[in-house]
């Protein structure tokens, strides 16, 4: 009987490692913006559609409307898994900046851009600035 209890306590704790894991990857929106990130941080596997000749990624941010993207290029995951700070540049490779991802308690993510270039995407014929602190929510 012990045996089975030690073997079920180690299968929740292994289930407990996989969904903390995926918890730094997926797809999430910010429906104000029209914006969304799709991202892996745990491993470079992220192709991005259309610049696949980039290769693969830890992922990346793109308007819904516009096929220019920005880039996760680096990665370091906070000690928690719930956080992560981003190297990020743009698919010309003319910007760059660090960014932090924070997974927060309701479920939702705040992206902040820390330092270097400000994020933009195309608007009606013209950039639009980003906010320094953007919330998603998981797709």
């Amino acid at each position: 009987m012990k045996k089975k209890n030690i073997i079920t306590a180690m299968l929740l704790m292994l289930g407990m490692v996989a969904s903390a894991q995926d918890v730094l990857k997926g797809r999430i929106t910010n429906k104000e913006y029209n914006i969304f990130m799709q991202f892996n941080l745990y491993e470079e596997n992220i192709k991005i559609p259309g610049q696949e000749i980039l290769g693969e990624t830890y992922g990346f941010l793109k308007k819904n409307d516009d096929s220019r993207v920005w880039i996760i290029t680096g990665v370091e995951l906070g000690k928690d898994d719930r956080s992560a700070v981003l190297e990020m540049t743009n698919d010309y490779g003319s910007e760059d900046l660090t960014a932090s991802l924070t997974v927060n308690e309701d479920g939702t993510y705040t992206l902040h851009q820390e330092s270097g270039s400000t994020l933009k995407v195309a608007g009606k014929s013209k950039w639009i600035k980003l906010p320094k602190t953007l919330t998603f929510t998981k797709k």
